[in-house]
């Protein structure tokens, strides 16, 4: 027997992969100017330089995509959500109150991006419900600032990984005791290592209950506010319009959310399940930090607060 194929899961699955978020711009010869927020993008080849993305075909910027000679990839930088968040959403002018300059082709280059790309339309393909565009990149900016990334349906940041632990040889043992001593010496390595210990006891916890940690944390902050509007409850958890739809639509299908004139509030068995979470965080914590001092936790705090 056949499973169903569920659009919902296929996305959520699509969702483990990471990636980074662009505004895609471009305008038409007679001046008509459109902004999408896009993870799709990609690079193709190197000779030639060719990068591409891919639109909804239903979307209505697709005209003016097709009748634009170049559009712009916009890179977007760790602290640029509200820009991801504005250029996804319908606007009659989204280019109103925002700051621009105009490239090749007309298409706005916004500032303080992680990298832009200036490309020439190069060539349209059929991919499904989407239209993948590829474009031959003409002129870039590598700015080199952290870019925001997407993961599971919300926003995340990049953390640098430790890297792997090489096999023991003569070679590395002769700088080992050096490295050891460079790394507990570095907070930020530590405070990293920290948190990835952390996590691995605590998150399998966390999953356990069924619910991905973007659905996690929207149950726990309704729970304390009582009652969010969506777009107060997308500023609190960093997350994209069209997932946290996705997530409340699970949510309600499990009952444990209810949604009234777009304000959302916890059912009885969602306020039951958020302290089921709470519990475990709980727990958790009390695990790792009972074995300090009040004195103790109170240094710990101050130093996270002070960095």
């Amino acid at each position: 027997m056949t499973t169903p194929f569920d659009p919902r899961d296929f996305r959520r699955a699509l969702g483990n992969f990471a990636t980074g978020v662009t505004v895609i711009t471009a305008c038409t010869p007679e001046g008509v100017q459109t902004g999408v927020t896009a993870n799709s993008f990609n690079s193709v080849s190197l000779d030639p330089a060719l990068v591409l993305w891919s639109i909804m075909k239903t979307s209505g910027s697709v005209e003016i995509f097709d009748k634009a000679t170049h559009f712009a990839v916009n890179v977007l930088a760790a602290d640029q959500i509200p820009l991801s968040n504005h250029f996804a959403r319908p606007s009659d002018d989204k280019f109103a109150d925002i700051r621009y300059e105009k490239g090749l082709g007309g298409a706005a280059l916004l500032p303080d991006c992680a990298a832009r790309f200036q490309c020439e339309n190069y060539q349209k393909i059929d991919g499904g419900d989407h239209w993948i565009l590829i474009g031959k990149v003409v002129a870039y900016d590598d700015i080199g600032r952290a870019p925001l990334l997407y993961h599971g349906g919300a926003y995340s940041a990049v953390i640098p990984h430790a890297g792997v632990k090489p096999k023991e040889s003569e070679a590395t043992d002769a700088g080992k005791a050096k490295n050891d001593k460079r790394l507990a010496d570095n907070m930020f390595y530590q405070m990293i290592q920290a948190v990835k210990r952390y996590q691995a006891s605590y998150q399998p916890l966390q999953l356990a209950t069924g619910l991905r940690t973007i659905e996690a944390r929207m149950l726990l902050t309704l729970n304390d506010f009582g009652s969010l509007s969506s777009s107060e409850l997308e500023q609190r958890i960093g997350m994209p319009d069209h997932d946290l739809h996705a997530a409340v639509d699970t949510l309600c299908r499990k009952e444990w959310v209810t949604r009234t004139d777009n304000q959302l509030s916890l059912t009885p068995a969602g306020t039951e399940q958020a302290e089921v979470l709470w519990k475990i965080a709980n727990d958790r914590q009390k695990e790792v930090f009972g074995q300090f001092t009040e004195e103790e936790l109170a240094i710990f705090r101050k130093v996270l607060e002070a960095v």
